[in-house]
């Protein structure tokens, strides 16, 4: 074994200590060591420290984390940070769908549908088929009433056609499809729109709503805000706002006030720490005059209580990381 390789290995075990005496109870906790273990450590070297936790302890260790993460924000951050991330998108989606009886959180579907990537969105879509052995468009299809039900599943179908590759004349075409099917008649025609969405990879549908904004001036999204284009018009620019811009959706999550606000503030700045968590944190600042930083005082602001504290620095690491 290489020095570099056993200085891995025992770095590793290291980690793993800190986090068993946490999740434990036993031994000295190195509170500071646990922040930068999740600020620091990248995906394929946290499937090391899983498999090096099993090896120590004889446990799963995302299985010891997910069976306390609802009553501990710790635990749910160090499991969103540690397990697959199609695995992890996968359930997220899972719990949008059924986590909450008979009621859907349409909010979260569609930040995963319509802000991941198409090769990303086939991953989660076998992800899922594997874990939960279903078809992630059936269920939503069964679990969905609203007009949100068609415009998701064209989103959800469109990574079925994935190409590394855009067609900037193709993007064209479609656009002047868009406008017509909006402005041509006295009503929306949402057979041709739903049909176009379905048949474009997230990366072609950016281009078209690009070249929109070039052929006419402004983005497709207020066109759709007419009043012949109804509720679908209304729900429609919901999910494009989140493919063209996801970072101001994500903003617009994070400013609402409800009971999952530590849910949403953990998931969103673990699962974009990596991505695109400045452009949010740049598009909070610009509507609320804060910064994400401070959204995570306000909300893990307990001196009393430390797995408080552990949060907040991993979730304010995660925010400034370079």
């Amino acid at each position: 074994m290489s020095s570099s390789s056993f200085q891995s290995s025992e770095q590793y075990e290291l980690d793993c200590q800190h986090l068993h005496n946490y999740l434990s109870g036993n031994g000295a906790i190195n509170y500071q060591r646990l922040v930068e273990m999740f600020v620091y450590r990248n995906s394929h070297e946290f499937k090391f420290i899983c498999q090096t936790y099993s090896a120590l302890y004889g446990q799963n260790v995302l299985h010891v984390v997910s069976n306390i993460q609802r009553n501990n924000p710790f635990a749910r951050a160090a499991y969103l940070r540690m397990i697959e991330r199609r695995e992890r998108d996968a359930e997220i989606v899972r719990n949008s769908l059924f986590g909450n009886g008979s009621s859907v959180n349409l909010n979260t579907l569609i930040e995963i549908a319509c802000s991941r990537p198409s090769s990303e969105l086939q991953c989660i879509k076998q992800a899922y088929r594997s874990r939960y052995n279903s078809d992630l468009e059936q269920d939503v299809t069964t679990k969905i009433n609203s007009g949100f039900k068609e415009i998701l599943m064209a989103v959800l179908k469109s990574c079925r056609n994935y190409s590394g590759k855009v067609d900037m004349s193709m993007a064209m075409c479609d656009a002047k499809t868009l406008y017509e099917a909006v402005e041509s008649g006295r009503s929306v025609d949402q057979k041709t729109i739903i049909s176009l969405l379905s048949q474009r990879n997230s990366g072609q549908v950016k281009a078209i709503l690009l070249s929109y904004k070039q052929l006419y001036g402004n983005e497709f999204s207020k066109s759709m805000k007419q009043s012949k284009c109804g509720q679908f018009g209304k729900e429609l620019r919901i999910v494009i706002r989140c493919i063209q811009n996801p970072e101001r959706f994500f903003a617009k999550q994070l400013r609402m006030k409800n009971a999952d606000a530590r849910e949403i503030l953990i998931r969103i700045v673990i699962t974009r720490s990596e991505i695109d968590i400045k452009d949010i944190n740049r598009a909070f600042a610009t509507k609320t005059g804060s910064s994400l930083e401070n959204l995570v005082r306000r909300e893990f602001n307990n001196n009393k209580d430390k797995t408080n504290d552990i949060v907040a620095g991993i979730l304010v690491g995660l925010v400034n990381r370079n």
